[in-house]
């Protein structure tokens, strides 16, 4: 079972934009799927909307679940 992942907006400077999730997709795909980002913590990856008027920054985590919630997934 692939982890959630949390979007945070950790700096903005317009409205977000239709831009930010395709900006975010290929980020919170890597993170799901196991993988890192170069120079980014493991689990962890911040990156910005690529729309120059807006300029947002957002974070992407992965969301660790609760012990009891990897003991449902365990035995299912």
């Amino acid at each position: 079972m692939r982890p959630k992942i949390k979007i945070t907006i950790t700096d903005r400077r317009g409205k977000i934009c239709p831009m930010a999730m395709h900006c975010a997709f290929p980020y919170i795909d890597i993170l799901r799927y196991g993988g890192t980002i170069p120079g980014q913590e493991k689990g962890k990856t911040e990156f910005c909307c690529s729309d120059a008027g807006t300029i947002m920054v957002f974070e992407a985590e992965i969301v660790e679940k609760k012990k009891d919630e990897r003991d449902k997934a365990d035995k299912a």
